[in-house]
């Protein structure tokens, strides 16, 4: 398979302007929004992006261009699109930039740049974008003829998708854009993943074969490689208990039974105790990022280790597998058909994840975020797609809410980006039309791209926000009373402004709870309003995440909560 953009014999070709040939590329991708901000270098681009098929989303800061950008990217598998100018504009793409890179979520980046004779002169707007993301792109292009344009196009669409994805960047000379010229034909050639290792299998299937204690430990990269129906299959002829890591949920839905919970540093008990004691460790498409697996060399200490991953280099990286195997994730999990006899491992699980289910029977009568979360997630059903901020509420929501896909739950997993929950649910709405998409966020987090609601309102998506408001930096608070002796150090949020009157003063609705006698009005009215809607959570603002594995410690080493 390969994309060509060869002229007819029989016409000559004409020469096309740099912007325009910007937009052909873009509409011959397949591409339908575009999430950006004009200015002075990248102008061209966008003279030419009218009359164009290309709908643009105007947001209110580029940041939010590249979070929207890269939530379009893992509710589509195609890379999401984000514009900005040169100099400021760029830079404020960054942190988008690195949230994708480190999610491995599919995204091309455009940025302007000053004109080529004006590059190395400290112009105005000028920075060395090119320079400044080499650490966190997948690929780079700084492009210098016109002609080269449809090209750099093809390949930058071409890398960000394909293998491992990720964001790449594209940087456009003012000039480019401007000159004239006709393109030159080109071929991609698609270069298809790994063939599996046939003994590697084969040895993996004894392993599984063998096993009186397996479980599977699933992560991101299932939903990467849209291999959830594998997964399934596998986990479901192998009768082999599952756990999940934060950017895994869905993948296994959260309430089947043999799906133990998530682990990690807040992870279920169940889950955490199930790999401590698991003699068969089967890592599929996660790479134990230590939030994952806390003290590395506890970690499932006694079990040997299958690594299955789509990026050859996660193999071996943190732990040396006993087995190991690249390639395309669905080819390998319909091929391990090993039934290990583990019934009764199974079924203690299963025991102890209810035996360590979570409480919802909070004391007193304000509103416990955990069974907001879980009654909001079971009344928004499977077509709700959520998108969280970072903070308490984050974990709150992968602890309590349900996820029957993974492109339900989107979540900044590696760079952990506060202000990642109202972008996002800008880009999953767009992307996903028919969901019923919900931005959790926290009031620290919310107030970090809260321009955002403008382009809500102009848009008229109609996204739900809920925002928990317990006037703190919540984690950085906990963090401070458990391992910091209570020097409660700059975490105050208590002059918070009006949350409701903000989202009023943007002409969104708006409406405020702090009773929990309210949740249940609250959720239909979020839920039955057509348009966008803010619904004010005030919640305890002593209130804490559990269970809680402490730093440098075992997984299985939980601090819990007491009522």
């Amino acid at each position: 398979m390969s994309s060509a953009a060869h002229p007819s014999p029989s016409v000559q070709p004409q020469p096309v302007t740099g912007a325009r040939l910007v937009v052909e590329a873009l509409e011959r991708e397949g591409v339908k929004h575009v999430f950006g901000y004009p200015g002075g270098a990248i102008m061209p681009v966008y003279d030419a992006l009218t009359g164009s098929s290309l709908k643009h989303i105007l947001v209110r800061h580029e940041q939010a261009a590249a979070l929207a950008a890269d939530a379009y990217g893992r509710v589509t598998g195609e890379p999401g699109v984000c514009l900005a100018t040169s100099g400021p504009g760029a830079t404020n793409l960054v942190t988008g930039i690195a949230n994708a890179y480190l999610d491995s979520v599919p995204m091309v980046a455009i940025t302007g740049q000053v004109a080529s004779p004006l590059m190395g002169t400290d112009a105005f707007q000028e920075v060395d974008i090119f320079g400044i993301t080499l650490p966190i792109v997948k690929h780079s292009f700084l492009i210098r003829n016109t002609a080269d344009i449809p090209r750099i196009f093809a390949e930058a669409f071409q890398i960000a998708r394909s293998g491992r994805p990720g964001p790449v960047l594209i940087d456009l000379p003012k000039d480019v854009g401007v000159i004239a010229a006709v393109p030159t034909p080109f071929e991609i050639e698609v270069v298809p993943p790994p063939t599996p290792d046939e003994a590697a299998i084969a040895a993996a299937n004894a392993l599984i074969g063998e096993a009186a204690a397996p479980v599977i430990y699933f992560g991101g990269g299932i939903a990467i490689a849209r291999a959830e129906s594998a997964l399934r299959a596998f986990a479901e002829r192998s009768g082999i208990p599952a756990v999940g890591t934060l950017k895994g949920l869905g993948a296994i839905p959260t309430d089947d039974p043999n799906f133990i919970g998530m682990l990690g540093m807040h992870g279920s008990r169940a889950a955490n105790v199930a790999i401590d004691n698991c003699d068969l460790l089967i890592c599929i498409g996660a790479r134990f990022d230590d939030r994952a697996t806390g003290k590395l060399d506890s970690f499932a200490a006694r079990a040997k280790v299958i690594h299955i991953d789509g990026d050859p280099a996660e193999i071996g990286k943190l732990r040396v597998p006993e087995v190991g195997i690249a390639g395309d994730l669905t080819q390998i999990l319909d091929r391990l058909v090993a039934v290990p006899a583990v019934a009764e491992w199974a079924s203690q699980c299963r025991a102890q994840k209810l035996m360590w289910a979570p409480r919802y029977d909070a004391p007193g009568r304000g509103i416990y975020a955990p069974a907001l979360l879980k009654q909001l997630s079971e009344a928004a059903g499977d077509k709700a797609i959520f998108t969280c901020d970072v903070g308490q509420h984050q974990m709150w929501v992968a602890q309590h809410c349900r996820f029957s896909r993974p492109q339900a739950h989107l979540t900044s997993g590696g760079l952990g980006t506060m202000g990642y929950g109202v972008p996002a649910g800008v880009g999953a709405v767009l992307a996903d039309p028919d969901a019923t998409v919900i931005t959790i966020s926290g009031d620290g987090s919310f107030m970090m791209n809260v321009q955002e609601l403008a382009t809500i309102r102009r848009y008229r998506l109609p996204l739900k926000i809920v925002l928990i408001d317990n006037s703190q930096l919540g984690m950085v608070r906990q963090w401070q009373e458990l391992f910091f002796e209570e020097n409660f150090s700059e975490i105050d949020l208590s002059d918070n402004p009006d949350f409701s009157e903000v989202a009023h003063a943007f002409g969104i609705e708006a409406f405020t709870i702090d009773h929990r006698s309210q949740v249940d009005d609250a959720i239909r009215r979020l839920l039955g309003t057509e348009g966008p809607i803010l619904c004010h959570v005030r919640i305890d603002p002593r209130e804490n995440v559990w269970p809680l594995v402490p730093p440098n410690s075992s997984n299985v080493q939980m601090l819990e909560k007491g009522w």
